[in-house]
């Protein structure tokens, strides 16, 4: 007997499935199944893995959906064929555009237009009234749905079934209303459907299913379930054999709105990439670059991808018009074509990148490259994609947020009717052991462990982990698309006001070939930005990324002393340890400095040998001129994923696609157990090849590194460039880039307070936030840094920026302040309290007792800001300590003292030791700190 299970939901209902699209699929081929629909409410978000593995398990895929109607009975619906799955995506997205995030809806007559390609089913009884119009528009398409779960009123819902079937001439076919792809999953289907009412288990009461049955079952068990309507079973097999719509059938394209007449993509972007060539060599591109740029464009052009990098540069230059600082960086920075066309900074051909980390013809997967823009500004970018291309054309790639550790814990312990206390008291203890929680834990955490409820929430919470709760935005990846992007996937609104996103995540659009942009923020680069505005406004000198003066020495010499904070990526204490052993004095250096303190070379055991072959402490020795080629850069040890490749290929014998899938592996989020597979195959082919046994496992026991988290070389590059440029600033315009980094918080390792220290450590002078003198931007004066409005908190930037625009010269009182900034009373506390009125009226009490005088300060009152009480008093000033806490309170730091100098006296009769004192203590004597 043959059956095809049409209506089944996964996880990616949304706390209406228990089970995920792989789960059922390989149930499903286990069981004998002829076919599977996947029938997510109002969505597609799990049909790419659910497609996947259906290929992997032999399994035929229904593409379908049940659809929400407006003035109807749920509706699911399965694609024909490729018109059919472009009017699937088409409905989904209607629905899902015309309501709220996590709502949806449809008319039928919207249901009725877009109904070609598409077979229809009834899944339950409904209205004659309220079918008929549907059975209409499905004409020879519309089936009546039937089934059976074991409990009380399933003769009078089959008999009510029957009927409307007869009414309407259309078949019955069964199905089996799957939840769960097994039984012993039910526990956790009643767990959702108690989170998605918000009551506990023992509360849901009839919202729950009263036995297991929605769950998957084989041919043979559906056909004695439904002995009586073989006609009815049958059915399913022939409604599965009309769908004949596949995901492998998608065929995308990047927009070409923008070619000029008589050129193709393919042209175009020589043309332009030629363009570039001329501006990065002025003086003559090298013949290597030729070669490779020629290379690269024939690769381009056999995977159809000119239209990508079309697309990416105008984005590009976008944003350098409206003067917008933007790097691309990733894998993209091995691509002399990114370079040329100005997307990114590095020369790959001078640094030796391999192009293959980026793009192989053997891969045929497609290119993934990220561009950082001003964190501020990035907005600006996304929205031009936006208007450019149409949100029928444009949108963001979603991010499934599921399920994890506490959060697992505390939904499946609320719901198992666990109290509050309990449920903290466990997720505390479980967040620290694991799942794997003893009886004694339990008993240590007040928790009884005979006690069934905490069992079967911990059991509960390990089937939870990992389940889909809800749908976000991923960071800044972009699928943009010359047809319509609705007849690919659907697309729907996000929380975020002007954004729409697809319904498939990062992994689901690679493994069907759409391509995406990375479009990310960066606050270094909004700061460096700033920083070249401050420069050109106050010095009169004009900078860029580009026209930094490389290779500085005095530079050098700050990085050799440590002295980075504000610097980008090696501000961190372990970057500080780092830099006086490593020394950088040339760029490499920074690009290995860079990539040395992250987990994967501290994993691997790279850091050491690394430096002390650097310091000449150890000898440097290549088995082979071939592996001298690769690893001379890094003195012998494989500090990149690009070298890991190399390796692979160099010494192994591997294929560029396979040393690709190596990096893969290593770089997925479980690659310790993805990479063992290429352990003897590496070591093996190393043999071959001559080298030894040992040298070949030394190799791959630094490869597992990268499971920890490890750069490619291109990466480390691209944030070389920022991090020397951020420290030429620091270096040479202390205060511009001081005033830059406090301009762009939050960002980077070290609060205002710190950033401010350290930059009086270097003589540079630091004034108050003071109404007459300072902006909204803290700003430079004469040299010195001037503290702007930005820095009390609580003080609005309208208001900020109003005080800045109605200043006119200057204020002479407090009054004169209200009355023409036109600002509430509780901002002009928040600027007495900060001590920005000073220059107005003196001490802080005196400028509140001020502020309290003046009238009404309402927006419409005749006497706003008029002194109403001309009282004199005299009121006690705060002392030192009053005004560093209240510094403290409002602006975040204090320039009159440190905390800890008020506190030293206090310090010194406990015995503490200064950090300067710490120098003249003998070894081994105890201290206090």
């Amino acid at each position: 007997m043959s059956y095809a299970e049409l209506v089944c939901r996964s996880h990616f209902s949304f706390l209406h499935g228990a089970s995920h699209p792989e789960e059922l699929v390989a149930t499903a081929a286990r069981l004998g199944l002829s076919a599977l629909a996947l029938t997510d409410r109002d969505g597609l978000y799990g049909v790419v893995k659910a497609h996947l593995a259906a290929k992997e398990h032999g399994v035929k895929l229904l593409l379908g959906a049940e659809l929400t109607l407006e003035d109807g009975p749920p509706l699911v619906v399965y694609a024909r064929d490729a018109g059919g799955y472009a009017n699937l995506c088409r409905l989904v997205s209607h629905g899902r555009m015309t309501h709220p995030k996590g709502e949806a809806g449809l008319p039928w007559r919207k249901v009725a237009e877009h109904a070609s390609g598409l077979l229809a089913l009834l899944p339950g009884p409904a209205s004659l009234e309220a079918v008929a119009p549907l059975a209409e528009a499905f004409p020879g398409s519309f089936h009546v749905g039937l089934s059976r779960s074991l409990s009380a009123g399933d003769a009078a819902r089959e008999a009510r079934a029957e009927a409307l079937a007869r009414a309407l001439g259309v078949p019955l076919v069964v199905h089996n209303d799957v939840h769960t792809h097994h039984r012993d999953r039910q526990v956790l289907q009643d767990v959702l459907a108690s989170i998605r009412h918000g009551v506990t288990v023992d509360q849901a009461g009839t919202r729950l299913f009263p036995n297991a049955e929605r769950t998957l079952k084989s041919p043979g068990d559906m056909a004695r379930l439904f002995a009586d309507r073989p006609d009815a079973l049958a059915r399913t097999v022939e409604l599965a054999s009309r769908c004949e719509a596949s995901l492998d059938a998608l065929h995308y394209r990047f927009p070409e709105e923008d070619l000029p007449e008589g050129r193709t993509a393919d042209q175009h972007l020589r043309v332009l990439t030629d363009a570039g060539l001329r501006t990065r060599y002025p003086e003559g591109v090298p013949l290597a670059v030729t070669k490779q740029i020629d290379h690269e464009l024939r690769l381009i052009a056999a995977l159809d991808f000119a239209g990508y990098f079309l697309s990416l540069w105008d984005i590009v230059m976008f944003a350098r018009g409206r003067g917008i600082l933007c790097q691309g960086r990733g894998s993209a920075a091995n691509s002399a074509v990114c370079y040329a066309l100005g997307i990114t900074a590095i020369d790959p051909v001078r640094m030796g990148l391999l192009f293959e980390r980026f793009l192989s013809m053997e891969r045929k997967e497609p290119p993934d490259i990220d561009v950082d823009f001003e964190h501020e500004r990035r907005e600006e970018v996304l929205q031009y994609v936006y208007e450019k291309h149409g949100r029928r054309h444009a949108g963001m790639v979603c991010e499934i947020i599921c399920y994890r550790g506490r959060l697992a814990l505390r939904e499946a312990g609320k719901s198992l009717g666990l109290s509050l206390d309990q449920v903290d008291r466990l997720s505390r203890v479980a967040s620290s052991h694991g799942f794997q929680v003893t009886p004694d834990v339990l008993q240590e955490a007040g928790l009884s462990p005979t006690d069934g409820r905490v069992q079967r929430t911990l059991s509960v919470a390990k089937e939870l982990e990992g389940v889909p709760r809800h749908l976000s935005i991923h960071v800044g990846g972009f699928v943009m698309t010359r047809e319509p992007l609705v007849d690919l996937v659907p697309v729907e609104n996000a929380a975020m006001p002007g954004r729409t996103v697809i319904q498939w995540e990062k992994d689901d659009i690679n493994a069907v070939g759409l391509l995406k942009v990375d479009l990310l923020a960066l606050g270094m680069l909004t700061a460096l930005s700033r920083c070249f505005a401050l420069i050109h406004k106050h010095y009169g000198r004009e900078l860029s990324l580009a026209t930094v003066p490389p290779e500085d020495p005095k530079v050098y010499d700050m990085l050799c002393e440590a002295d980075t904070v504000g610097v980008f990526q090696i501000e961190s204490r372990a970057q500080m340890n780092m830099l006086p052993r490593l020394r950088p004095r040339e760029f490499y250096d920074l690009v290995v400095q860079i990539a040395l303190i992250r987990p994967g070379p501290i994993v691997g055991n790279m850091v050491h040998p690394y430096l002390r072959r650097r310091h000449g402490q150890e000898a440097v020795t290549y088995p082979s001129e071939a592996v001298r080629g690769i690893l001379q850069k890094t003195l012998g040890v494989p500090l990149f994923q690009e070298q890991a490749m190399r390796l692979a290929m160099v010494a192994a014998g591997f294929s560029a696609g396979e040393a690709d899938g190596l990096r893969r592996a290593l770089s997925h989020k479980q690659a310790e157990a993805r990479i063992l597979p290429y352990r003897g195959r590496f070591v093996e082919g190393c043999e071959a090849k001559g080298y030894t046994r040992k040298q070949a496992e030394e190799w791959f026991d630094h490869f597992r590194g990268f499971a920890h988290y490890g750069f490619p070389e291109s990466h480390s590059a691209s944030f070389a460039l920022i991090a020397y440029a951020s420290s030429w600033l620091k270096c040479h315009y202390p205060a511009a880039f001081t005033a830059a980094l406090l301009n762009s918080q939050p960002m980077g390792f070290y609060a205002p307070h710190t950033l401010v220290a350290d930059v009086q450590r270097h003589g540079v002078e630091v004034r108050p936030v003071d109404v007459r003198r300072s902006n909204w931007d803290c700003t430079l004066e004469d040299g010195a840094v001037r503290l702007g409005l930005r820095m009390v908190r609580g003080l609005g930037e309208s208001s900020g920026r109003a005080v800045e625009t109605a200043r006119r010269g200057d204020y002479a009182s407090v009054g004169e302040l209200a009355r023409r900034a036109r600002i509430p009373r509780h901002d002009l506390t928040r600027l007495a309290l900060s001590g920005a009125l000073a220059s107005l009226c003196g001490a802080r009490r005196q400028a509140l007792w001020e502020i309290q005088a003046l009238g009404p300060l309402d927006a419409d009152d005749l006497f706003f800001g008029m002194p109403m009480d001309g009282t004199a008093v005299e009121l006690p000033p705060m002392d030192v300590q009053e005004r560093v806490v209240a510094d403290y309170d409002t602006v975040g730091l204090s320039l009159e003292k440190h905390p800890l100098e008020l506190l030293r006296p206090t310090l010194k009769r406990m015995g503490a030791v200064t950090a300067e004192g710490l120098k003249r203590v003998s070894a081994g004597r105890r201290v206090k700190v």
